[in-house]
């Protein structure tokens, strides 16, 4: 006679339970603001305090984990965006990567790009800033459709835009949009802060020419250090706009006076780069690829659904629509009558980590949170 087996019992545990121990935030919050500032993960906190107390016991003694660190983020940023190492630099936000293509383009007058009124400040003000100086820029609304993108793209240098719209949480298409950009010979660039790590990103299958991300949010590393793709091809059409000694290819040789520019992304890292914050992101990515972009996605897309069916069941509007093709992990939402600030305050009384943005309540949770910290959420809203 077979021996009874549980069916329940023998599944496999689901992606929360798997990973709930990387992150200790758990023990004090349910938190729903990774669109914000996210909890470093285990791995990245524990790679940033052994370089701590190395540097404390050591000083510079083992530089040499120090260029394996940058060399290691250079190599897990290009795998989790399907580029290659030579395609990325480090930088130190995502508005310097955006600023650094905005500025290094030879602009010109008469010359047009695209741009999306509802974008975060750091994807508008440097084309503000081009609009100031003579170049035109299309404004469209992220939710036009796609042959109003393609009609603005002809005949436009560059086209800006966020994989995940800040506030509402919209997800553009962005191989959709590859493919206008590519048709058109317009550059593409991708403000990818609040959809990387979180959701798929594939550089060479969308034609993605530029790409920027800070770490702090849904890369789960610090804040502070993020990563630049520029494509080879666009290299040698985007200048360095900071110049100092780390720019060059002779960088190593100090007594060197020879201004040629190093052969990959590195000629946009100017100086010294973020060491303790390349060792906490290197060690975040690779803690993501681990668990993998395409399993987390469509376990934040459920929590976030589940997030949007709760709140209008107790009358709150959601600012954005969710399908499955254009939401993410980003939910706001909000009722007349109800303060959003003042409900973020009361949340956070209880527990529950979430923002206020311009009158919306904003949630964002990631693949470690339950469906029991949003059932939650939703019993404490009033």
């Amino acid at each position: 006679m077979g021996s009874f087996v549980d069916a329940k019992s023998s599944a496999p545990p689901c992606l929360w339970e798997q990973y709930a121990g990387h992150f200790p935030v758990r023990e004090r919050l349910i938190y729903l603001n990774h669109a914000a500032v996210a909890p470093l993960t285990r791995p990245a906190a524990e790679a940033m305090k052994q370089l701590a107390d190395d540097c404390m016991r050591n000083g510079s003694l083992h530089y040499d984990q120090w260029l394996a660190a940058y060399e290691g983020l250079r190599v897990a940023a290009a795998k989790l965006i399907g580029a290659d190492r030579n395609e990325i630099a480090l930088v130190k936000n995502t508005s310097e990567g955006i600023a650094t293509v905005a500025m290094g383009l030879d602009w010109k007058p008469g010359d047009r790009m695209v741009a999306f009124r509802e974008e975060f400040p750091a994807n508008l003000y440097p084309w503000k800033r081009l609009e100031q100086k003579g170049v035109a820029v299309t404004w469209l609304s992220v939710t036009d459709p796609l042959d109003r993108i393609d009609q603005a793209c002809r005949g436009a240098r560059l086209l800006s835009i966020s994989f995940v719209q800040f506030l509402s949480g919209y997800r553009a298409p962005g191989q959709a949009i590859g493919e206008i950009c590519r048709r058109n010979r317009c550059i593409y660039m991708l403000d990818a802060i609040q959809g990387l790590g979180a959701f798929p990103v594939d550089v060479r299958a969308w034609g993605v020419d530029a790409l920027a991300a800070d770490g702090h949010k849904w890369l789960l590393g610090p804040e502070g250090c993020g990563i630049l793709y520029i494509s080879q091809e666009l290299q040698e059409r985007v200048e360095p706009v900071e110049f100092g000694w780390t720019n060059v290819a002779s960088y190593n040789d100090y007594a060197s006076r020879d201004m040629t520019l190093r052969p990959d992304a590195g000629r946009y890292e100017c100086g010294t780069l973020n060491t303790i914050g390349c060792f906490g992101l290197r060690a975040a990515i690779e803690f993501l690829l681990e668990v993998g972009p395409g399993v987390i996605a469509p376990v934040v897309q459920n929590l976030g659904d589940r997030i949007a069916a709760g709140v209008e069941a107790k009358g709150y509007e959601i600012m954005c629509p969710r399908t499955p093709e254009t939401s993410a992990g980003i939910v706001s939402f909000r009722k007349p009558g109800i303060d959003a600030a003042e409900t973020v305050r009361q949340l956070r009384a209880a527990g529950i980590a979430t923002a206020p943005r311009a009158g919306w309540i904003r949630t964002s949770p990631y693949f470690y949170i339950s469906p029991a910290d949003i059932d939650r959420l939703l019993a404490e809203l009033p």
